[in-house]
């Protein structure tokens, strides 16, 4: 089973049992500009995802 990582346009696929922040790094984003989401819900960069999990990567917006 393939877990499926979404980041505005774009959908990876990969394999295995990693943490968030291990994923987000492999599709070559900073752990600290974006948040994740599975299943609706907020999720920290030390969870472990795998199989049939779907990570929705949120781009993190500052400003003043």
């Amino acid at each position: 089973m393939r877990m499926r990582i979404l980041y505005r346009s774009k959908t990876w696929e990969l394999t295995g049992r990693t943490t968030v922040r291990d994923v987000i790094r492999k599709v070559g984003l900073h752990p600290e500009a974006v948040l994740a989401m599975r299943d609706g819900k907020l999720i920290t960069d030390d969870v472990i995802v795998s199989g049939d999990d779907t990570v929705k990567l949120i781009a993190v917006v500052s400003g003043g």
